[in-house]
C-alpha cells in the first residue's frame, strides 16, 4: 500500500470540493478555483472533511498512480487555502530585477534587459532588488516560472553569479591553477 496514496486529504472549512465524471475534481476557496482531471482509475471517496484515495488492484500502473492522485489533489487543497510561493536571489555585480508593472525585468550582465511577463495565476514580487518571489495557487505553474526565470542565468560554478534558488548551494570550482613552464 503506498504510504503517501493511504493518508486521507483534509478539506478545510471555506473549501469546495466536487468530483465529477471521470474524477474531474474541482476545488474551490478563499484564493481562488482550480480544476484538473485526475487519474480515472483511481475512486475518491468523501467521508465527513476528508477524501480517501482509493485504487482498484495491486496492478503496477493502479500502485503508480495512487500516491500522484492523492498529491495532486493536497497540492490543489493547499493552492486554494494558502497558496505557493517561490523565493529567487540574484548574485552578481550589477546584476538586479525590477517590476514594470506585472512585467519582471532582469539585468543579468547581458547587453540587454531581459524582459519576463507572468502567466495567468502566477504574480512577481521584489524584495529589494535581488530577491524575487513567485506567487500562485497552482503548485506546478509557480514552480515551472521559477525555473524560467532561474534559466535566464543559472548560477555558474566558478564565481556563484546568477539567479539561484532562495538556500540553493551552487559546488564552487578552484579554476586554474596556474600556468607551469
Amino acid at each position: 500500500m503506498s504510504r503517501i496514496g493511504k493518508q486521507p486529504v483534509t478539506i478545510p472549512s471555506g473549501v469546495e470540493v466536487s468530483i465529477g465524471e471521470d474524477n474531474s475534481v474541482a476545488v474551490k476557496g478563499p484564493k481562488g478555483t482550480l480544476s484538473q482531471r485526475l487519474a480515472p482509475s483511481m475512486k475518491l471517496e468523501r467521508e465527513n472533511g476528508t477524501i480517501q484515495v482509493q485504487r482498484p488492484d495491486d496492478q503496477r500502473e493502479h500502485r503508480a498512480l495512487h500516491g500522484l492522485t492523492r498529491t495532486l489533489l493536497n497540492n490543489m487543497v493547499v493552492g486554494v487555502t494558502d497558496g505557493y510561493r517561490r523565493d529567487l536571489e540574484i548574485q552578481g555585480v550589477g546584476y538586479r530585477a525590477a517590476l514594470e508593472g506585472q512585467v519582471l525585468v532582469l539585468s543579468v550582465g547581458y547587453s540587454h534587459q531581459v524582459r519576463m511577463s507572468p502567466p495567468d495565476g502566477v504574480t512577481y514580487a521584489l524584495e529589494g532588488n535581488t530577491r524575487v518571489s513567485v506567487t500562485g495557487i497552482d503548485k506546478q505553474k509557480v514552480g515551472e516560472e521559477a525555473a524560467r526565470i532561474r534559466r535566464v542565468r543559472p548560477p555558474e560554478p566558478y564565481k556563484g553569479k546568477g539567479i539561484r534558488y532562495a538556500g540553493e548551494r551552487v559546488r564552487r570550482k578552484a579554476g586554474k591553477a596556474g600556468k607551469a613552464k
